[in-house]
């Protein structure tokens, strides 16, 4: 009896430990977050002062671009050869866990290759999410400056973007199937929301998808990631009934502004879509998946739970439906067998890429990357996004190609000229908790 009460008092002070261990960890966390915050807040403030009405109705591009061979498909499918001029003034809207730290690659890559301007945040990664964005957020900004490309984090504002770019600007954004990318998002940011700390169980996704609405709090600290995080990103909000009249008109917005809306589910025939619409060559396209998590820890949905994720998420299933339906309509009016080989061309090219630079031919975990440059962001509380390492032996027409290709974000960002002192703080504030 004795040896069972022992037992008993022994298990009891090991939980009552636990316990105070993790309650010290929330509270630790929770100020060095505020720390952080306040940092942010203080040297990151937004300036609103009113600026005089500088229009930049040319592009800034250091060098005219050269006409190039344009395939045009009439209402019969029959093709003509025609010429066209790279566009590169774009504005690409980055929308949160949809492939888009891919695609940013592509863009830095195609903007060195034509010396661009990029319209960069300052000592961050982002332009002050989840604030509207402001022009006055733009390193360096002076009324009248001419940038080619803005493609950072923000959340979308019309007439302030469109302050800030050539008036033949072309909108680029991309979307994903919101019961994935919320499946996504609760598992990058969902220790960021506080609400989220009192799910009980292991399996918080399945718990919170029971009943949301018992948990969520559409006013607490960084709620807008749990709750149609695309529309949020547009600039919407987020919490709108479906039958609300602002629904629609916030489709209509997006449509009018955005000519090309990508999908990650298709992302080749995306970018080929692209390709087509700014006039690219294939070499532009050349990409290797960034951001990509382990298999491990990504949540295979019931169509259950899929439902109840759409049903949660449903202001998002319904821009993603209308887009899905544009989308397929370009890719007929393209013409789906030259769709199917201009895709094929860039899996093979991708291939090709794949083996003259990535040691083993495929990504692999953050604690087996080799070199700390490669090393891409982490959720906070584990290392679950894969990353890449480089060959050492590629040859020396490919290497520089290769390593752009390879280098994460944040890498990127600083070796065009990003000052992230702020997120490079929060990175090691992550570190320093104890989650």
């Amino acid at each position: 009896m004795r040896v069972i009460q022992t037992f008993c008092w022994t298990m009891a002070g090991k939980q009552r430990r636990a316990q105070r261990s993790t309650g010290k960890g929330l509270v630790l966390g929770t100020l060095l977050t505020s720390c952080t915050i306040l940092l942010y807040c203080l040297f990151s403030a937004q300036t609103n002062f009113s600026h005089p009405e500088v229009p930049v109705p040319y592009s800034c591009a250091h060098r005219p671009s050269q006409l190039r061979p344009k395939r045009i498909t009439n209402s019969s499918q029959q093709t003509t050869e025609a010429s066209c001029t790279p566009k590169v003034d774009v504005m690409f809207m980055k929308t949160h866990k949809t492939a888009s730290s891919t695609f940013l690659n592509i863009l830095f890559r195609f903007g060195e290759k034509h010396r661009l301007k990029f319209a960069f945040p300052n000592s961050r990664n982002d332009f002050f999410y989840p604030s509207l964005f402001q022009r006055t957020q733009v390193k360096d900004y002076r009324p009248g400056m001419c940038f080619n490309i803005i493609c950072n984090h923000m959340r979308f504002n019309a007439p302030e973007v469109t302050k800030l770019l050539p008036m033949d600007t072309s909108y680029v954004t991309i979307l994903r199937d919101p019961a994935e990318l919320f499946e996504s998002s609760f598992h990058y940011f969902g220790r960021l929301a506080p609400f989220t700390w009192k799910i009980p169980g292991d399996d918080k996704l399945t718990e919170f998808l029971r009943d949301p609405q018992s948990y969520f709090d559409p006013d607490g600290f960084n709620a807008f990631y749990l709750k149609n995080l695309l529309f949020f990103d547009f600039g919407q909000a987020n919490t709108l009934e479906l039958g609300d009249p602002r629904v629609e008109e916030g489709i209509r917005s997006i449509t009018d502004r955005f000519q090309l809306v990508m999908l990650v589910e298709y992302f080749e025939e995306s970018l080929i879509l692209l390709k087509e619409a700014l006039c690219w060559e294939m070499d532009d396209l050349l990409f290797f998946k960034l951001n990509a998590r382990k298999g491990s820890t990504v949540s295979k949905l019931t169509a259950e739970l899929r439902a109840k994720a759409l049903e949660w998420n449903a202001v998002d299933w319904k821009l993603y439906q209308h887009f899905n339906q544009t989308f397929w309509k370009k890719v007929d009016a393209y013409g789906q067998r030259q769709m199917a080989e201009d895709v094929a061309e860039l899996r093979r090219r991708n291939a090709e890429m794949t083996s003259i630079c990535i040691e083993g031919g495929r990504a692999v975990e953050a604690g087996s990357i080799q070199e700390t440059a490669m090393q891409p962001w982490q959720p906070i509380g584990e290392k679950s996004i894969m990353g890449y390492n480089l060959k050492k032996n590629v040859d020396k027409a490919h290497r520089k190609l290769c390593r752009k290709m390879l280098m994460p974000e944040l890498q990127y960002l600083t070796e065009l000229g990003v000052n992230l002192w702020i997120t490079k703080l929060w990175g090691h504030v992550r570190d320093v908790i104890n989650w």
